[in-house]
């Protein structure tokens, strides 16, 4: 692990007891795509609010690099969902959970930061809380679907909790846990893209229909030939498609396009980009989404979405356990309430039953406004904006040196 003391200068200090002008030292953790993201906004607010200058390393991706994170550890080697694909990689987590350990007790930052992740992030969070370093977690582990028994636990190992639902912070109640209800921060990165003239994209002539099959590798084996084989289906039933599929890294967009050389059944057309996501949904007709956040993207953009997702039956079975009473496994159907979002799940993905329901959004008004109207509903649900700023000011404002308040602007 790189060593920072020199920088941050007294290097065997307490943490919590620097002096004011020393910087606020951050170790931050996010495991995958969607956390890059919202720990690289959070950053960069954390940054513009603080009257210290802040040094940030921990594991992150490209977002969070280029907001200046020292990087110890990339998501390309973190993004693994699922109790049987984690147990696959048990022996590279148990390392680096030992090399992140080292890393709080060398260190000693003054904040442990997690965003997200929880099965890893919530195991470091209780090492650092032995130790007396203030431990944050920022986006709310799902426990109103997952084991609400966790609660007290949770409660126990955290200072502080920043939420991106309204309805997260009743599930606390009774705790000494300080929650803080920021907003959902899609709602801004989705009102940027917005604001911004259409970008270029490789799209092909005819209907637009976007293929997002997740930011982990083993999503990406298990979902896209499906979704390649409803994709030449569409295209022999519509006439001409085009399909685009937007890659979290480099590295992601290399094995979708070797997964896609190896499937019999596939489109006439079918591009890669790197990142671009939300720029894709925007310009899509339609789109198929692996269940994870890429979902609210898809609300957010407006774009009719059918959600997918297939993950090995062990940790299906086990999922569904622990789920019990959940009706869907969607995020905007969770929002919503209700199935804003066909799901097609394990054994109900098939390319007939994808090919179906994405030829109604392109070839049914009725069914298509009717799906828009459910986007419009579920992006009311998901409040008006600048939850970055609301989660830093949240955060600077419980360090006791800082004495903000929550959403101010030094």
């Amino acid at each position: 692990m790189p060593d920072n003391d020199k920088l941050t200068g007294a290097a065997d200090r307490a943490p919590g007891a620097a002096p004011s002008s020393a910087p606020l030292r951050v170790l931050i953790v996010a495991g995958e795509a969607s956390g890059d993201l919202h720990a690289a906004a959070l950053m960069r607010e954390l940054r513009a609010r603080s009257p210290r200058p802040i040094v940030f390393r921990g594991i992150g991706g490209d977002g969070m690099r280029a907001e200046g994170l020292e990087l110890l550890c990339h998501i390309d080697r973190t993004a693994v969902m699922g109790y049987w694909e984690v147990l696959r990689h048990l022996r590279f987590f148990a390392r680096l959970m030992r090399e992140m350990r080292l890393e709080l007790a060398s260190w000693r930052p003054d904040m442990l930061l997690t965003v997200d992740y929880p099965g890893f992030n919530l195991r470091l969070a209780a090492h650092a809380h032995v130790r007396g370093i203030r431990t944050v977690h920022y986006i709310c582990p799902q426990v109103w679907a997952w084991h609400r028994g966790r609660v007290p636990h949770i409660a126990a190992i955290l200072n502080q909790l920043i939420a991106i639902f309204p309805f997260e912070a009743a599930c606390f109640e009774g705790t000494a846990l300080s929650v803080f209800y920021a907003g959902h921060p899609l709602v801004d990165r989705a009102r940027e893209t917005l604001a911004r003239p259409e970008a270029p994209l490789p799209w092909s002539a005819g209907r637009r229909i976007a293929l997002l099959p997740g930011s982990r590798a083993t999503e990406i084996v298990k979902l896209l030939p499906d979704m390649l084989s409803a994709a030449a289906r569409l295209e022999r039933k519509l006439g001409a498609c085009a399909f685009l599929v937007p890659a979290v890294s480099p590295a992601m967009r290399t094995l979708a396009e070797q997964v896609t050389a190896g499937c019999r059944e596939r489109p006439t057309s079918v591009s890669f980009v790197d990142g671009q996501a939300r720029e894709v949904l925007r310009q899509a007709e339609a789109a198929a989404v692996a269940s994870g956040t890429a979902t609210l993207e898809a609300a957010l953009m407006h774009c009719p979405t059918v959600l997918v997702y297939r993950t090995a039956w062990p940790t299906y079975a086990i999922g569904r356990l622990a789920i019990r009473g959940v009706r869907h496994i969607g995020l905007a159907n969770i929002v919503a309430g209700r199935e804003v979002m066909p799901e097609l799940i394990q054994r109900d993905l098939t390319p007939a039953a994808l090919t179906e329901r994405l030829e109604r959004y392109l070839a049914d008004p009725a069914a298509r406004a009717a799906a828009l109207a459910d986007m419009d509903e579920v992006c009311r649900a998901l409040g008006g904006g600048g939850a970055a700023g609301r989660a830093a000011g949240a955060i600077l404002a419980g360090l006791p040196e800082m004495g903000q308040q929550p959403g101010a602007v030094p």
